[in-house]
């Protein structure tokens, strides 16, 4: 918002009559978009998709996305300020003076740069969570993320007048920038968590995650309501009885984060948490449960068919990554593909293969959404075999002799996420997750097309079925 200034005063000063003005703040909104849009797609171009994909998934990375958050959420709880050189702002200002779009352009460079220490933060995770889209994802992630920025201050700049009450409103600012302190602490627990899981530490359980998750939100409900003070906040105001009073607005933003702390509570002892489950880490990492009264299994057998057979590769390396719904609902799934096909055979169902990730949030919605409503587990239970293919499970190993070259990776394929992922891109064309491919013992795709994250019931289920009709047309 320290920009704001700066640009109001750009337009004014530049703009001889309104409509020049106007054009002006469109050139300059324009300016920001493209910038940033340009930056996303050649990142995404420089390292591709699956390098990012990579990257997303790599717990070394989301370590370092860990630290970026935890510093900027305490630069924002006012610890220290955040920021670059001053050489490369005065660089970039000097060339805002020079021509008419040209001076436009590097008037919203300036603006990119210094709002570098502002940005970063949510610049680097939207990058990577994008970058699975190809070229497309990080483009339109950088667009909405660019245009969301341009607006305020395209706003100011239609409308000078209201940068004096801009000016006036340092107060209620830093406490927009505290709050936004909190939820960047908050959301830096999800990058830890995913290393985490990734190497399997067990440093950050379920329960200690939502317990420091419960936490936070209650140190933000007492900052809202004014109980709490940090180093730059400004003295409460009074009414006209000379008391402190919180407004309306704080007092249910109050509200909302005690009651988000209330609702997380419960899961300290297994309770599901439907509505964030695709953030919490899984069930299989919870040390307590209250519904069995002790410890959260985390050895002994897996589920098996009604046969009596059942998956055997990689259970015990993966069995605590699976999701909550599976784990409640005593769904059978494997984690080898070829075992998959044979207990296809076995038992004379289509396989499901579902092409997951151990960090992937849209693949806990599905599940949470989807995959638990009472007509959609009924038929995977019944009339399928489920494979779930972690595409980022790189701690487990391979087996030497199962080792090979990958051309579609292009590189050697030792654990087992490089397998199910060169799988995914080299037999079904896809690198994205979580998607569906139904398939039969032979690996004949039963479906045109395969199923992406759509949480639409009604939609899956039709598709279920129309792939088990199709596995009894092949195979009555």
């Amino acid at each position: 918002y320290s920009m704001v200034p700066i640009t109001v005063s750009f337009f004014t000063k530049r703009s001889k009559t309104r409509s020049e003005a106007i054009r002006n703040a469109i050139y300059y909104s324009l300016s920001i978009i493209l910038i940033f849009t340009i930056l996303g797609v050649i990142i995404s171009a420089v390292f591709g998709p699956q390098a990012l994909y990579k990257l997303s998934s790599n717990w070394i990375a989301n370590l370092f996305f860990f630290a970026v958050f935890i510093v900027f959420g305490i630069s924002f709880l006012g610890a220290f300020e955040i920021t670059l050189p001053s050489s490369w702002t005065s660089k970039t200002d000097a060339r805002a003076g020079t021509g008419s779009f040209k001076g436009i352009f590097f008037m919203a460079l300036t603006l990119v740069i210094v709002s570098f220490s502002c940005t970063s933060g949510i610049i680097g995770p939207l990058l990577v969570a994008a970058s699975r889209g190809g070229l497309v994802g990080p483009a339109l992630g950088m667009f909405g993320f660019s245009l969301g920025l341009a607006l305020p201050f395209t706003f100011f700049a239609f409308s000078p007048g209201l940068i004096n009450k801009m000016a006036n409103a340092g107060g209620w600012l830093n406490q927009v920038k505290v709050t936004l302190g909190f939820i960047e602490i908050a959301l830096a627990l999800k990058f830890l968590s995913n290393a985490d899981l990734v190497k399997g530490w067990r440093l950050l359980d379920r329960e200690i995650f939502i317990a420091l998750w419960i936490v936070i939100a209650i140190l933000l409900g007492m900052y809202l309501l004014g109980k709490l003070k940090l180093s730059h906040d400004d003295a409460n105001k009074k009414n006209i009885y000379g008391q402190e009073y919180v407004s309306l607005f704080k007092l249910l933003l109050a509200f909302s984060s005690f009651a988000f702390a209330v609702y997380l509570l419960p899961g300290m002892w297994g309770a599901p948490l439907k509505g964030l489950g695709q953030f919490l880490p899984p069930m299989g990492t919870q040390d307590f449960t209250l519904a069995s009264g002790a410890a959260a299994p985390t050895g002994g057998m897996h589920t098996t068919e009604k046969n009596g057979e059942g998956p055997v590769k990689y259970v015990d390396a993966m069995r605590m990554y699976e999701p909550n719904v599976v784990k409640n609902n005593g769904l059978v799934t494997y984690f080898d593909y070829d075992e998959a096909l044979a207990a296809s055979r076995r038992e004379k169902k289509p396989v499901m293969l579902d092409f997951t990730g151990i960090t992937c949030v849209n693949c806990r919605l599905m599940e949470t959404n989807v995959w638990a409503a009472p007509d959609v587990m009924k038929r995977l239970k019944e009339d399928f075999i489920i494979a779930s293919l972690y595409c980022d499970a790189s701690q487990v190993p391979l087996p030497k002799d199962e080792q090979y070259f990958s051309k579609a990776l292009d590189a050697q394929v030792t654990n087992l996420g490089d397998r199910s992922l060169d799988l995914q891109i080299s037999k079904f064309n896809s690198n994205s997750q979580p998607f569906y491919f139904f398939v039969d013992a032979d690996g004949k795709l039963l479906a045109d097309k395969g199923y992406g994250t759509n949480t639409d019931v009604g939609k899956f289920i039709a598709h279920l079925d129309a792939v088990k009709a199709k596995y009894h047309e092949l195979h009555p």
